[in-house]
């Protein structure tokens, strides 16, 4: 079953309860994400970026992976 924008959504705020989360796309494979945390203070985009990609547990791992492709952008609130 193919994931969708809100099962990305879910996850991403599973770890992020806080973060303003916007995600788009809708051929299963493809999406882009923003996250807006405040958790990302202070951190790089890499650090930033590695915190959203745990949140998302496997699901862009390898071969397996349900998620083909996300275009991530993140930042701490201003």
């Amino acid at each position: 079953m193919p994931i969708t924008a809100t099962d990305i959504e879910s996850l991403i705020r599973a770890e992020f309860p806080e973060a303003t989360i916007t995600v788009q796309g809708d051929d299963g494979q493809h999406f882009a994400a923003e996250v807006v945390d405040a958790s990302f203070k202070g951190k790089n985009r890499v650090q930033q970026q590695r915190a959203v990609y745990a949140a998302l547990k496997g699901k862009m791992d390898g071969s397996h992976g349900e998620l083909h492709a996300l275009a991530l952008t993140t930042r701490a609130p201003q």
